[in-house]
């Protein structure tokens, strides 16, 4: 990784766009303090610290800690992530989308502009439910017309602006924007967070050697999951293809060999989203309205609901919510795959230009067998997910390390710094072909 950057900062074009992503950044870190005109940030972070962060502490961390600040950039990019997987959804259900897509880069450019107003009305939605409920509960300066108008303006604004820093990073900067601004919002937490495991367990530890043990103990978590995170995203499944040879003229062409890569984590940290935000939805607008604090029935579903709540011995029953937790992740892991990877219509690609699969029959055959292996590589892939995204509800859960980053969190942070080395690697083997990086 250091081999790259370095040989990287040696091309002027991609040392530009290194430095261009790296202001960008600070310009998103100097947001996230900005604080929001008409609301008491002091009185929401005290409210956000009496939640103990119930439901909450994940949305925080992919805001970089915007939201329990109550900055301009409270919001983040969370609209447009929603506003992404609801197009993603939509293109699948309505075929005028699905023209779109298929449109080459002019349908692209349609949907992307589609989905900025989409963007743009949720953040709208989220913007004014949050000043009419911190209003009532009396967290803003006054609770008028004026500074709701005020507060539903800012949030909405910061959240297009980061919109727009994300998508210039793309064009300007180095790799994808909207996906480096989530992954630096995470790791501005980090920090903080390791700062209270070391309060927690090191300082107060009752003595050296305890404090040792704990240590080795915390960064053999953190190391372990991230190894196992490198390789569940590198992982994949190379299915051989062989061309036919045909004839042009007095030449034969063709007959070359190639492979259809299946990555094992084909769907990324998306089934892990869809999964909390599920099951997380109903516990946020429960902390937002003040209810679920009881010992009702439905304060110990939402209990069961809660990551705070799981994989605690003393009380063993609401870690059913993990059991439903995980079948939602396997679950959303091969919906999401299905629409995005078509067996069918790769077997019909596949035929037309005369490949097939080593010992597989061209067409239906080849579709099946391409689904038979998929669907192997999907739970397999679903699997590793559910074991990264528990590790750290485990010991939260036995240890009650309250901490924001989690296993979905690793995930993000070492994909998005795998696939921008990539496209870095990329742009210096078009400028310099092969074996550059070699040198």
């Amino acid at each position: 990784m250091l081999e790259t950057l370095r040989k990287a900062f040696k091309i002027e074009d991609i040392r530009k766009r290194i430095f261009y992503t790296f202001l960008m950044l600070i310009v998103i870190r100097i947001g996230s303090q900005l604080p929001l005109p008409g609301v008491n940030g002091e009185v929401i972070s005290n409210w956000f610290a009496s939640q103990g962060a119930d439901g909450l502490n994940f949305f925080n961390a992919i805001t970089g800690g915007s939201f329990e600040q109550m900055s301009v950039f409270a919001l983040n990019i969370t609209p447009y992530i929603t506003s992404s997987i609801i197009m993603q959804l939509l293109t699948i259900a309505i075929p005028k989308l699905e023209e779109m897509q298929k449109d080459g880069e002019d349908g692209r450019k349609k949907i992307a502009e589609i989905t900025r107003y989409v963007t743009v009305v949720l953040a709208l939605i989220q913007a004014t439910a949050m000043a009419i409920g911190f209003g009532r509960s009396g967290y803003l300066d006054k609770f008028d017309a004026m500074h709701v108008i005020m507060m539903v303006t800012s949030l909405t604004a910061g959240s297009a602006v980061l919109m727009w820093i994300g998508e210039r990073i793309t064009e300007k900067g180095v790799g994808n924007g909207i996906s480096i601004v989530l992954t630096i919002n995470i790791i501005s937490r980090i920090p903080e967070d390791l700062m209270t495991l070391y309060n927690q367990f090191i300082k107060n530890a009752p003595n050296v050697g305890n404090a040792i043990i704990a240590a080795l103990v915390i960064l053999a978590v953190i190391l372990v999951t991230v190894v196992f995170v490198i390789i569940l995203q590198d992982g994949q499944r190379k299915i051989p293809v062989q061309y036919s040879k045909k004839i042009q003229g007095r030449k034969q062409v063709g007959g070359q060999s190639s492979h259809i890569p299946l990555k094992v984590n084909t769907a990324g940290v998306i089934p892990i989203i869809f999964a909390q935000s599920i099951m997380q939805f109903p516990v946020v607008i429960a902390t937002i309205l003040g209810k679920g604090n009881g010992n009702g029935i439905g304060s110990k579903i939402l209990h069961g609901l809660s990551q705070s709540y799981w994989c605690d011995p003393e009380q063993p029953v609401y870690s059913i919510g993990l059991l439903v937790y995980i079948i939602l992740v396997v679950a959303f892991a091969y919906f999401y795959t299905s629409i995005t990877f078509n067996p069918l219509e790769i077997a019909n690609n596949m035929k037309r230009q005369g490949g097939f699969i080593p010992g597989i029959r061209p067409g239906k055959p080849t579709s099946d067998y391409l689904t038979k292996i998929l669907n192997y590589i999907v739970f397999i892939g679903a699997v590793g997910l559910t074991i990264v995204a528990v590790i750290p509800i485990f010991f939260n859960g036995i240890f009650n390390a309250n901490v924001s980053f989690g296993g979905t969190s690793i995930i993000i942070i070492v994909g998005v710094i795998i696939e921008t080395l990539k496209q870095i690697e990329s742009q210096m083997l078009v400028r310099y072909y092969k074996g550059f990086l070699n040198d």
